[in-house]
């Protein structure tokens, strides 16, 4: 079964999200990660569409959705994007599932409005360390920010002359990928050229991180005021630092973190079969 695709406006954005149904049950928002697309999350949503009507959003600069002009991508604006969506389904409270960038959106949300969302599950999404450069001097942050920026403009976005390459570049990404995985994002996540090859569909300009937005005492402050249940993934061969160390993951009053093995980054991906397992029965309890 294939999803139905839809677009809303955000922001003045035309952006995409995808129907997986079924009416009539709990709804499910799934929110992808930065440079990433909603068609990631196929493979969980065939698995929990039985139980809730489950939506997948390609946020802004991401998938089909439109580019942001200016290079709005901060998390604030996503977050905005993540809400007109909840507010079109009209069903609250929700459950919200989140990977790294959507994680963050998602837990960000679940404190915002804590009223609206009945659990939020989170794939290594409690954002960087405190030893991260998000976290520099303001000064510094607008300094990286602006030079980061003028550096783009310069920069050409590179092309694939086939889909075996793109796919190869894929799993580079992540070795844990298999290659029938890796094949499906690499076809969802890709546009052609009019030359055949092919070129990645998110705006190279949502790589940058916004001198705002990321605050640690704000982060603290709005994941403490969540009041659902939330379930926290984290894959221990990722590149991201183990949450409990610096005490990220302790912000979230009623959460659980689940650490998975032979996992990185991708949680979901990686090790499928345990992420919706673990998922399932904490959606259940």
């Amino acid at each position: 079964m294939e999803p139905v695709s839809h677009f809303f406006y955000s922001d003045r954005l035309k952006l995409q999200f995808w129907d997986w149904g079924t009416n009539g049950k709990p709804a499910m928002i799934l929110v992808h990660g930065g440079l990433d697309h909603a068609r990631s999350w196929d493979w969980t949503a065939r698995a929990l569409r039985d139980d809730y009507h489950v939506y997948a959003i390609d946020l802004r600069g991401h998938g089909n959705s439109a580019w942001a002009p200016g290079a709005l991508y901060s998390v604030a604006e996503h977050v905005l994007d993540l809400s007109a969506l909840c507010d079109i389904i009209g069903e609250a409270p929700m459950y919200i599932v989140g990977h790294s960038l959507g994680g963050i959106i998602s837990l960000l949300y679940s404190g915002i409005y804590p009223d609206r969302v009945k659990k939020v599950v989170a794939v290594e999404g409690l954002g960087p360390p405190p030893s991260h450069r998000v976290h520099k001097p303001a000064s510094d942050r607008y300094r990286e920010w602006i030079e980061s920026v003028r550096k783009l403009e310069h920069r050409t976005p590179h092309s694939y002359p086939t889909l075996a390459e793109a796919v190869a570049r894929m799993k580079e990404a992540n070795p844990f990928l298999s290659d029938e995985v890796a094949e499906h994002l690499t076809l969802h996540g890709t546009n052609w050229n009019a030359d055949g090859s092919l070129i990645w569909k998110f705006d190279n300009y949502a790589r940058i991180f916004a001198p705002y937005g990321m605050n640690m005492e704000d982060m603290k402050q709005v994941l403490g005021n969540i009041s659902c249940p939330a379930l926290l993934f984290w894959g221990k061969q990722s590149w991201a630092q183990d949450p409990e160390i610096d005490g990220r993951a302790s912000v979230i009053r009623n959460s659980r973190l689940v650490k998975v093995d032979r996992a990185g980054h991708w949680v979901h991906h990686d090790q499928f079969e345990i992420f919706i397992n673990e998922t399932k029965n904490f959606l259940a309890e």
